[in-house]
């Protein structure tokens, strides 16, 4: 194969792992994925297993290389996005794990944050320091809620050998031997423990939910170097990691919104609506979060969000729990089968309600069916919830700020589905850009890993994506009913 150099990415997701080789122009050669298990208790927790995580990212990334006919002295670095706010647990000196990793959706630490809130009366001063507000999705209580609850983790603490992070800071530290214990801004401002307006971690907030400051990852730009790596001994040399973005921001530099009023949606298992307000830290009145889009080029620039939790899950949903469909493809035919006048909502609160409604404790709901409502009806109710929570929260972000938000960009395994994406065009009333490539998270992870490491230059690299776009056409006031009987479907199950 006639290229230089390669540039590795690695995406690990919620669902699986997915490995992408580049070539030397930036253009993708091949991808290797692999699911892991999503670990339910009765309870409905859900958790991953790190061991199998990080086996499964050695094999994706040997596999790639192998399978891609690649020299693997010739990959050149890497980057790595991930899923966001599951915490991590690990022994530093040995590297092994001390209990399972708590996702990002699971909701186990509800309490512990009532409790918290009760006793400090402190929601409006962390929702202040860390641009989210008080809630058991993110790392702080969850760490928390380790401490409490896993011996191991206690265990480790008074030993002195306890490391806590997000994934992307327990891969740094298994790829590089335990070497590096690090995370890039864009990951430890999601942790509800690291001050963004300081750009440091909190000693205040990190005592007020019992966290040892010793045990958090250093915080490097996101275009830093975290050490290098041999995939475990399968490159004949080790190789830098020059890059490690959170997923919802590698799909926002990937997409190239690195201006503000820049705007993306990822649909993955759920949704992250990210709007890039540059080196302005803008609190929200609206019930988004603030997070930094990164570290880069020696400049930090921050992001409003709203992070919802059932999105791509939802079809996950309809296909394995209830089996209205037998692939996610089927979903299209079967919206555009439906009954256009029936009225039935979804709204999917399995682990609560995200942003800009922020109730842990709302439960999932059909409403408005009839008689005539079958099948195709509800699978239709159900896609369009997707488009639904997504226009909620760009509602907000167009309250927050004034923008206008006419252009949307889109990524992720969703945006393949037609009757969805029109459907988004029209009730967000914004064109929908969609690029030929689905991979954005990785491939804003490799771009900039490539930038940093001085072989491509930030503003050309962008010409290997084209793009697809939908316009919207729906009437004003059809969209105005449909979002009406939208929210009186929430309001329902608040």
């Amino acid at each position: 194969m006639s290229t230089e150099f390669y540039v590795l990415g690695v995406d690990q997701s919620t669902q699986g792992t997915k490995a992408v080789l580049f070539d030397d122009k930036g253009k993708i050669i091949l991808r290797r994925d692999k699911p892991h298990r999503q670990i339910i208790s009765e309870d409905g927790w859900v958790s991953h297993d790190l061991s199998e995580i990080y086996a499964n990212v050695l094999e994706v990334c040997r596999s790639v290389i192998e399978d891609a006919g690649a020299d693997p002295g010739r990959i050149l670095c890497m980057g790595i996005t991930n899923q966001r706010e599951t915490t991590c647990a690990w022994d530093k000196e040995t590297g092994e794990p001390l209990s399972e990793a708590i996702v990002w959706q699971c909701s186990r630490a509800s309490q512990l944050c009532d409790e918290i809130e009760a006793a400090h009366h402190c929601g409006d001063e962390i929702y202040y320091r860390t641009g989210i507000k008080l809630s058991p999705f993110f790392p702080a209580s969850k760490m928390a809620w380790l401490l409490k609850n896993v011996p191991a983790v206690t265990q480790a603490k008074d030993a002195g050998k306890l490391a806590f992070g997000t994934i992307d800071s327990y891969l740094v530290s298994r790829l590089t031997g335990g070497s590096v214990h690090a995370t890039d801004y864009s990951n430890a401002s999601r942790t509800q423990l690291f001050n963004i307006r300081e750009l440091a971690w909190d000693p205040e907030i990190c005592g007020i939910f019992g966290i040892p400051m010793e045990a958090l990852p250093q915080v490097r730009d996101s275009d830093g170097l975290f050490g290098e790596t041999d995939l475990g001994g399968f490159l004949p040399h080790a190789i830098p990691i020059r890059a490690v973005l959170g997923d919802s921001h590698g799909a926002l530099f990937g997409h190239g919104c690195r201006e503000a009023g820049g705007i993306k949606v990822t649909y993955g298992t759920g949704s992250s609506v990210m709007l890039n307000t540059g080196s302005e830290c803008r609190q929200s009145t609206c019930g988004l979060a603030t997070s930094l889009a990164w570290k880069a080029f020696g400049e930090a620039q921050y992001v409003l969000e709203g992070n919802i939790n059932y999105t791509g899950a939802v079809i996950t949903w309809m296909k394995d729990s209830v089996g209205l469909i037998s692939s996610p493809g089927e979903t299209q035919v079967l919206a555009e089968a439906a009954n256009p006048q029936d009225r039935t909502y979804l709204v999917p609160a399995f682990t609560g309600l995200g942003a800009p409604w922020w109730a842990s404790d709302a439960a999932a709901s059909i409403v408005g069916m009839t008689r005539s409502t079958g099948k195709n009806e509800i699978v239709k109710a159900g896609v369009e919830s997707i488009a639904y929570q997504i226009r909620d929260v760009i509602g907000a972000m167009r309250e927050d700020t004034g923008l206008a938000i006419d252009t949307i960009c889109v990524d992720g395994g969703p945006t393949r589905n037609g009757y969805l994406m029109q459907f988004q065009s029209d009730i967000a009333d914004a064109v929908v850009r969609i690029p030929d490539a689905e991979e954005l998270s990785v491939i804003g992870a490799v771009y900039l890993a490539g930038i940093a490491q001085g072989v491509w230059d930030k503003d050309a690299i962008y010409e290997n994506i084209s793009y697809t776009r939908y316009e919207p056409q729906m009437e004003e006031d059809v969209r105005s009913r449909k979002i009406a009987g939208w929210r009186e479907a929430v309001e329902s199950v608040l």
